[in-house]
């Protein structure tokens, strides 16, 4: 029950923000979601009593998060996300050069840290950038084919499933599980296509939508790589029934900057 009525606050939270609230609070919602996904990918590599480093790489994800919308068109402007990963990392770099000791655990909580800029806070700024460039119909469209997928994946899994997927590294998920996945990423895909993106091809829409699920597949797999790497089974408890919010996001940190490729070099 608890993890149904996350689920239902969530998605509420997420439809008012896309589409009752103006978009600079889609960027918001997404800078609070890189912050604290951040967080919890840093608490994978930072031992306890670390809070201060934790909370810098959670506030250096959201900050990248942010910067990332910018401004819409980029023709002038290409490098103001760069520009601003670049500075927050330098802050990273002297923050753990005056305060950590030289050991072999530095050697990953520090990369652990900076990763938190390009594995979270860039991939959530390209579902705020759709937000803002392409209205919440887009958006939308995107976390229904992912959303749904996922959904298919657990309930196929549950039900069909008998060959295992990854077994050393996520060892619940099926092949037929990914194959209900994809199937149902397809039919939303395709299905939701007209209303949200008229101009999109239907066939287009679908094969988008496949290779979209497909690196949602990717992303969810490989932040269980690094939680199994970390011993833990959660990224944090922060959501009752869903685990942390890394948890919640991790096949958009894949998918998302997909089909913000698409919409910037082929569409």
């Amino acid at each position: 029950m608890s993890r149904v009525l996350s689920a239902a606050v969530l998605v509420a939270i997420v439809a008012v923000t896309i589409w009752v609230l103006p978009p600079w609070a889609t960027t918001a919602l997404a800078a609070v979601a890189a912050a604290l996904a951040g967080y919890e990918l840093s608490g994978l590599a930072t031992p306890p009593g670390q809070g201060p480093e934790r909370a810098l790489a959670g506030l250096g994800a959201a900050i990248v998060c942010a910067g990332f919308t910018g401004p819409v068109d980029r023709g002038a402007a290409t490098d103001i996300p760069i520009a601003i990963m670049l500075l927050v990392m330098i802050n990273l770099a002297l923050v753990a050069l005056a305060f950590t000791r030289p050991s072999a655990e530095t050697l990953t909580r520090i990369p652990v840290n900076m990763l938190a800029l390009i594995y979270v806070g860039l991939p959530l700024g390209t579902l705020a950038w759709i937000r803002v460039a392409f209205g919440p119909a887009a958006l939308t469209w995107l976390v229904a084919v992912i959303a749904l997928s996922d959904s298919a994946q657990y309930y196929t899994g549950r039900a069909f499933g008998r060959r295992k997927l990854a077994p050393l590294i996520s060892p619940g998920k099926t092949i037929e599980g990914a194959v209900g996945g994809l199937v149902i990423a397809a039919v939303a895909g395709g299905a939701l296509a007209r209303w949200a993106m008229p101009a999109l091809p239907l066939g287009v829409a679908i094969v988008l939508a496949l290779v979209i699920a497909m690196f949602g597949m990717a992303g969810d797999l490989f932040e269980s790589l690094l939680k199994r790497s970390a011993g833990v089974k959660d990224s944090s408890g922060l959501i009752p029934g869903h685990g942390g919010v890394l948890d919640r996001v991790d096949a958009y940190l894949f998918a998302a900057p997909i089909f913000y490729a698409y919409v910037r070099l082929i569409a």
